[in-house]
């Protein structure tokens, strides 16, 4: 009984203010509606962290009229009897999926992603001049996913995918996995694009999308500067408390991908032990 009303509390207070905002401004929102403690919480974590105004539900009492699509996991699915509902597998595309459905629309003219490259690239999904998506994403590796999930969930006659010029390394590392996805990219001058906001890769991701850029080679060389291993070496002290430094070739792999800092940083440990 206690869980039972801390859960039903926790629901109750889970709104983040800018939700609050967009909540009585918006006709349609989405809604949440589980009783599995994780998935509710990846959710409202995810939402708040994008600015996408939700609302929180409970099977007990009625879907409010304002809300035009809900996530719910895929065992609870059945008990709702709502016409347009997300299935939660994937928190991201689940995501995106409802908000295709918030939409009403079944499909777009053109889709245009615009990516912020770096190491945590910016990824904007734009349909027909609006913007349905806007995030970061973990690593320059995961855009590739992130766009083929993007181009599966949102149907259209044309798709265009631009990246911004700068951070060579990480730019080449996300064209050539896009590459292999037989995706092609258009390069796009990002001078202005980056600005003081709440979320700056994001929002450049937007404009890159928004701005036109020349075909990108099928294939870069990733070439790290001095400047971007000294960077790496110093996260390496800085994620191991002081403990070490890794080495410049560990270091290069970082950079151009082949491992992840926290792998470099392993495998240094055990060259030590040695």
């Amino acid at each position: 009984m206690f869980a039972s009303r801390n859960w039903k509390l926790i629901q109750a207070l889970t709104i983040s203010k800018q939700s609050a905002l967009h909540y009585v401004s918006m006709k349609k929102v989405l809604g949440i509606l589980t009783e599995d403690f994780r998935l509710y919480h990846d959710l409202v974590a995810t939402l708040k962290a994008r600015d996408i105004p939700f609302v929180s539900l409970s099977f007990s009492q009625r879907i409010p009229s304002n809300v035009g699509a809900i996530l719910t996991s895929v065992a609870e699915s059945p008990r709702i009897r709502f016409p347009h509902k997300a299935e939660c597998g994937d928190i991201e595309d689940s995501v995106m999926r409802a908000l295709q459905l918030l939409r009403g629309k079944t499909g777009w003219k053109e889709v245009i992603m615009g990516i912020d490259p770096g190491s945590e690239p910016g990824l904007a999904v734009i349909g027909d001049g609006e913007v349905l998506d806007a995030r970061s994403v973990n690593s320059p590796e995961a855009v590739a996913p992130a766009v083929v999930s993007a181009i599966s969930n949102f149907p259209a006659d044309n798709y265009r995918i631009r990246i911004g010029h700068g951070d060579a390394t990480n730019r080449n590392r996300i064209i050539n996995t896009l590459a292999e996805n037989d995706l092609r990219v258009d390069i796009v001058d990002e001078k202005g694009t980056t600005r003081r906001t709440e979320h700056p890769d994001a929002d450049a991701a937007i404009r890159i999308a928004f701005t036109p850029g020349v075909s990108a080679a099928r294939h870069y060389d990733i070439r790290p500067t001095g400047g971007e291993l000294k960077e790496i070496q110093r996260r390496s002290r800085l994620k191991s408390e002081g403990e070490m430094t890794i080495s410049k070739s560990l270091a290069r792999s970082v950079a151009r991908g082949e491992m992840t800092l926290a792998e470099a940083i392993s495998v240094h440990r055990r060259r030590k032990e040695r």
